[in-house]
């Protein structure tokens, strides 16, 4: 099985490091449902914020039950340093634990590995 690529949350709310709305105003719903969604009750929006001091370029979320990558959720977006974006990482499978994968301009590739995205609602890539 592949990980399965969320390409529906690559409706992005971006938001400036000065706070002004790139994409959206802030009371606008930032992604569009999962084509498929799991009915177990549990938010799986995930607010990615972008603290490193480089630019992401990629960023992958996969089921951390899979061994491989497939599409970067933001497209041909990037997520600037300062900036968030809130992504729906609901497959429709039902799992709640994914890895992550970000890379930079730097050359940097962060991977973190079983993140339980039925528990969080944020998470922070820093240095």
């Amino acid at each position: 099985m592949t990980k399965l690529m969320l390409k529906t949350a690559v409706a992005l709310a971006v938001l400036a490091g000065a706070g002004t709305a790139v994409a959206a105003p802030p009371s606008a719903p930032a992604t569009q449902p999962a084509a498929t969604q799991s009915r177990d009750g549990h938010d799986r929006h995930v607010t990615i914020k972008n603290r490193t001091g480089w630019t992401m370029l990629r960023f992958y979320a996969s089921d951390s039950r899979t061994d491989d990558w497939e599409e970067d959720i933001l497209g041909e977006d990037v997520l600037e340093d300062g900036q968030n974006v809130r992504i729906n990482i609901d497959d429709g499978s039902g799992a709640c634990v994914y890895d992550f994968k970000a890379e930079f301009t730097n050359g940097q590739e962060l991977t973190r590995s079983r993140i339980n995205v039925c528990e969080i609602s944020d998470y922070t890539y820093t240095r």
